[in-house]
């Protein structure tokens, strides 16, 4: 199993950009996809996730209303999209995949690390202000 997320990079405060996690080795509608993110300094934290069909998102406090999870089971991918980007979302992005097959509704648990197997190398993401 692969996880290659990308779309990292350097922005100003208030720009976008949208990241890429390509899965490869499983059957991605399986699973749930998490977001989290890890700053110089602090913990890994979680930032969206989104179940296997793409009908339940879950936030972090921190990202409602400036970031967007999506996914296209047919290409492999989830997507993040940030909008609105300030200097305290810099850190390493991460992806993750958690086996969930039937599609329930996802809650705040899966904003959480122990619920994924298999994870991404990271791509950074670096705001400036």
């Amino acid at each position: 199993v692969q996880l290659q997320a990308s779309g990292g990079g350097l922005v100003q405060a208030g720009g976008s950009l949208r990241l890429s996690c390509v899965a490869s080795g499983l059957i991605l509608e399986h699973y749930a996809i998490g977001w989290f993110r890890q700053a110089p300094g602090r913990e890994r934290e979680g930032v969206s996730c989104i179940n296997s069909n793409g009908g339940s998102t879950e936030y972090a406090d921190f990202v409602k209303g400036r970031f967007t999870i999506s996914r296209d089971n047919f290409r492999n991918t989830v997507y993040l999209q940030l909008n609105n980007l300030k200097p305290e979302d810099t850190a390493v992005y991460y992806c993750a995949a958690g086996f969930s097959p039937l599609r329930f509704p996802l809650g705040s648990t899966w904003l959480k690390e122990p619920q994924y197997e298999h994870w991404g190398q990271g791509t950074l993401v670096t705001v400036s202000s």
